[in-house]
């Protein structure tokens, strides 16, 4: 055995050595793909499997949306498999979501309340058949009332009766279940929610019927008496209608208002109030019309109206016709027999003419229009009332200056809204709600005056800081423009002294070089041994330099004097 394994993998070593790269890296995918086969397929089979919401299939597209959208509301987890079989992930899911769909009514028509609790019936007796049934219902119930959220804990008691032989002589079956809410709960006071439980309960057990439920709190408090909760429902009926016409007020007083002041700006219409009377009733009105018929309809491409209406159409005519001649009675009596005529009417016999009588009937048809229609609710009044104010524009001097009065403010005249303003600023209120007059609607718009004492007293402040803002940077710089005209002066007045000063000394300083070179030159033609220091020398040697200078380059000379003059 070792030998063959060891043969073996040096076989396998000699072929992954002849093989080539892509032959190892085919080799290295198959393996990979084996290996995430397999763990694909442990994981998968074991994942835990779903279970069914209800056993039979949903037939109806209508109801599976419902379901779903209100499972998806709920944030419960479901799959829809072949026949739109709904599944989920475990027994509490299961149980949650059943008495969420019994509470809101959305179990499918014809199913059968096995296939919601999924009860398995097993026995061997019809005493333990009932026993086990009757422990399975109530525990089934028990566990789908605990997963509501609002309950905490549940305690259920049924009673099923056994069958009798004659009716009167059956007991009905009833039920009686005392719930625990959690801290917070509205449950007790919810009768929406209280029907959901008592519909979980009527559709578990056959043949219970609501009034033999009582549904309790922990205190003993009946909670199912929907009779006794009519007062409460009527407060939430009416709540919710006022709530109603709230909400109608509201959209039609943002719409008006949003179209007014977009016309007058806000500040001019801060408000707007209005009052819809709704009769919130339900009413069902049956109309029944008549009209022609149209022969020939209008054509449009023609100015006039061409179109040809015939009031009715003849079905039938029923003519009757009645003639006869004589008296029309025989006053002698049967033949042979003496006549009961009295002797005054003989002379007045066949006295009597023709008489015709004719009878018409004309049965006409028209067009007849049956229509039904249920209107609740309906407005049946709406008032309006809004109010536009003018316009505050400043009086200005002949300056273009703001006026100011004695007091300190400033002077204003107020612009009213013209009547034609007011009147189409009406009209476009009326259009905006519907306005009917036959409805008895109001619409008032009027100018008044708003109350802009403090917006004046603001506005004259701030205008009168910045008055005095501005005087203060003018005074300010004038303040400056004098100090700074006054140093440009102080600064040429200075430069003018320094300059005389300077022209002083520098004649000064010529007239003294001019009388030292006379004297030199005087010394120079006497012949007399004249002793000069250095410094005279080199004095004199670059005042010579500098004049020759001058002459050749007279231009550069100037500017750099200008320059020295600058500087100093």
């Amino acid at each position: 055995m070792n030998e063959m394994l060891k043969k073996t993998l040096e076989r396998l070593k000699t072929l992954w050595s002849s093989w080539g790269l892509v032959q190892k890296l085919i080799l290295g995918g198959v393996v990979i793909a084996v290996i995430a086969g397999i763990v694909m397929l442990v994981s998968v089979s074991g994942a835990p499997t779903q279970i069914r919401l209800i056993s039979t299939p949903i037939s109806s597209d209508d109801e599976l949306r419902r379901i779903t959208s209100r499972l998806d509301q709920e944030g419960i987890s479901f799959s829809i498999g072949e026949g739109n079989v709904l599944y989920v992930d475990d027994e509490q899911t299961r149980s949650r979501a059943n008495s969420i769909l019994l509470r809101e009514d959305l179990i499918p028509k014809g199913t059968d309340p096995w296939a919601v609790f999924s009860i398995d019936r097993f026995t061997v007796t019809d005493f333990e058949r009932n026993i086990n049934l009757r422990k399975a219902i109530i525990q089934e119930v028990t566990r789908h009332i605990e997963t509501i959220s609002d309950v905490d804990k549940a305690n259920v008691v049924i009673e099923i009766p056994a069958d009798k032989l004659f009716a009167e002589d059956q007991q009905p079956v009833t039920a009686s279940i005392i719930i625990y809410p959690k801290p917070g709960s509205d449950i007790t006071t919810n009768r929406k929610k209280l029907e959901g439980i008592q519909k979980i309960i009527r559709f578990a057990v056959s043949g219970l019927i609501d009034e033999n439920i009582v549904i309790t709190d922990q205190n003993g408090l009946v909670l199912n008496d929907f009779a006794g909760l009519e007062d409460f429902d009527r407060i939430e009926r009416t709540k919710r209608e006022q709530q109603l016409v709230q909400r109608q007020e509201a959209y039609y007083r943002a719409a008006v208002l949003k179209a007014l002041q977009q016309i007058y700006t806000s500040d001019r219409v801060r408000d707007l109030n209005i009052k819809i009377d709704m009769d919130m009733s339900k009413k069902s009105v049956s109309t029944e019309e008549h009209f022609p018929f149209e022969l020939k309809p209008d054509n449009p491409l023609t100015p006039y109206d061409d179109s040809i209406i015939q009031p009715s159409v003849r079905l039938s005519t029923e003519k009757t016709s009645y003639e006869y001649q004589g008296t029309g009675f025989n006053p002698e009596g049967p033949a042979g027999v003496e006549g009961q005529t009295a002797p005054a009417y003989k002379d007045l016999q066949n006295m009597v003419g023709t008489a015709t009588q004719t009878h018409s009937i004309e049965n006409e048809a028209l067009n007849t229009r049956a229509s039904v229609e249920d209107r609740s609710p309906t407005i049946d009044r709406v008032t309006v009332s809004v109010n536009i104010d003018g316009v505050w524009k400043w009086k200005y001097n002949d300056k273009g200056e703001p006026v100011v009065k004695a007091e300190g403010g400033i002077e204003r005249e107020y612009v009213a809204v013209e009547q034609t303003d007011l009147d189409a600023a009406a009209a476009l209120v009326r259009d905006a709600i519907g306005y009917d007059r036959m409805r008895g609607d109001s619409v008032t718009v009027r100018n008044i005056q708003f109350d802009r004492s403090v917006q004046f007293k603001t506005e004259d402040q701030t205008f009168l800081q910045k008055q005095q803002t501005n005087r203060i940077i003018l005074y300010s710089l004038i303040g400056v423009a004098f100090l700074l005209i006054a140093f440009i002066v102080f600064r040429l007045a200075s430069r003018e002294l320094e300059r005389r000063r300077r022209i002083s000394e520098e004649k000064r300083a010529l007239e003294q070089q001019m009388l030292r070179e006379n004297a030199i030159r005087q010394a120079e033609e006497q012949n007399i041994e004249v002793s000069m220091s250095v410094e005279e020398r080199k004095r004199l040697d670059l005042q010579e330099h500098a004049i020759n200078m001058a002459k050749e380059h007279p231009e550069d000379v100037a500017q750099l004097i200008r320059t020295w003059l600058r500087e100093e």
